[in-house]
């Protein structure tokens, strides 16, 4: 029997009770009434009732603190499955922004000018592990923002300089600084940009 179940029951039970205790109250003073003395049995007859509200007025504030418990035990049972589904949807977001500045790195190792054949050799190994770590990261769900020739959105672009080029429309992203990512829906480091005005 779920933990439902048994409060519904629990309260079927307390409900059932109040109105068992009600109509014996009543039935009583019915009896005595019509057994005689008026005037004692209006005064009986007048503290049943008020008992019986009493104890209606009691079903009532049981039954919204009942829905009260209710509501909050599934609000509370929503946000821990929300959690939960959180933390396992962005688990790699830690390591991605600690290899973020590794692959920032990697990137600027790798535009230097190969004069010989060895410089060029560790270049060619460098761009391998560049790949597969970007693979790995794919396989998370992490994609690099596009950012040049894009327009300038705030949400994934952080624009630290604006010029004026004729080559480009207002609002567009003239050059990149530094790469964005985002983790599935939601951006773990903004594209450092130059927008045009």
């Amino acid at each position: 029997m779920t933990e439902e179940q048994k409060n519904t029951k629990l309260q079927d039970n307390i409900e059932m009770d109040a109105e068992n205790q009600s109509e014996v109250i009543f039935d009583e003073v019915s009896e005595e009434a019509q057994m005689g003395n008026d005037a004692e049995s209006q005064d009986e007859l007048k503290a049943a009732q008020d008992k019986i509200r009493e104890l209606e007025a009691k079903i009532e504030e049981m039954d919204n603190r009942y829905l009260r418990l209710q509501a909050d035990f599934d609000n509370s049972r929503r946000r821990a499955r929300l959690d939960i589904e959180a933390a396992h949807k962005y688990r790699a977001q830690n390591l991605v922004t600690d290899l973020l500045p590794a692959l920032d790195n990697l990137e600027r190792a790798m535009g230097i000018e190969a004069d010989n054949d060895q410089t060029k050799t560790l270049i060619q190994g460098m761009q391998m592990i560049h790949n597969g770590l970007l693979e790995s990261l794919k396989k998370e769900g992490v994609e690099v923002i596009e950012a040049v020739g894009k327009e300038f959105d705030p949400h994934i672009h952080q624009a630290v300089m604006q010029v004026d080029d004729a080559g480009y429309e207002s609002n567009i992203v003239v050059e990149e600084f530094q790469k964005g990512y985002m983790l599935k829906d939601r951006v773990i480091r903004p594209s450092m940009v130059k927008v045009n005005q």
